[in-house]
């Protein structure tokens, strides 16, 4: 039996890479995340090029962490077909312009048939109301949307 595969979206990556926030929800969510990554083994790890540009970004220190946790993870590249079916999500509505980075993460997911998207950005990817409109989208290009979700949702 193969191990389910994950895409990690930026936000998990970074709140592993974070010091303790004071914020007493964000302070959860680094725990949650942290508790997840210790069980990461019994996935297949994946990411794109935009995570790691993401990651790369701002604080040097900070984006060395972040780039350390995902040296040994496997990369997937944004294809053609992804970046068609991101300029649709924008171009359809579901995401506003300046959410392209967002639609090219769910769609480069979606293309290589990933199983689930793990993201702690909530208001652009992990959100109920958009969720359906991101599968819809996907099915209408003929491809099987992943499941989004957050570490805390992606727990035993």
């Amino acid at each position: 039996m193969t191990q389910p595969s994950v895409y990690v979206e930026t936000s998990v990556v970074s709140y592993l890479a974070a010091f303790p926030s004071r914020d007493v929800v964000v302070l959860a969510h680094q725990q949650i995340t942290h508790a997840w990554w210790t069980r990461r083994e019994k996935y297949e790890l994946l990411i794109s090029q935009a995570v790691l540009t993401e990651a790369a970004a701002g604080d040097p220190d900070a984006a060395a962490r972040r780039l350390a946790l995902v040296s040994n993870v496997r990369i997937l590249e944004v294809t053609d077909a992804a970046t068609d079916l991101a300029e649709s999500l924008i171009r359809g509505g579901v995401l506003p312009p300046g959410a392209l980075v967002d639609a090219v993460h769910v769609a480069t997911a979606a293309v290589h048939g990933v199983d689930f998207l793990l993201t702690w950005n909530c208001k652009h990817i992990a959100n109920a109301l958009i969720r359906a409109r991101f599968e819809q989208s996907c099915r209408a290009f003929g491809i099987q949307p992943p499941l989004i979700c957050t570490p805390e949702e992606l727990s035993e």
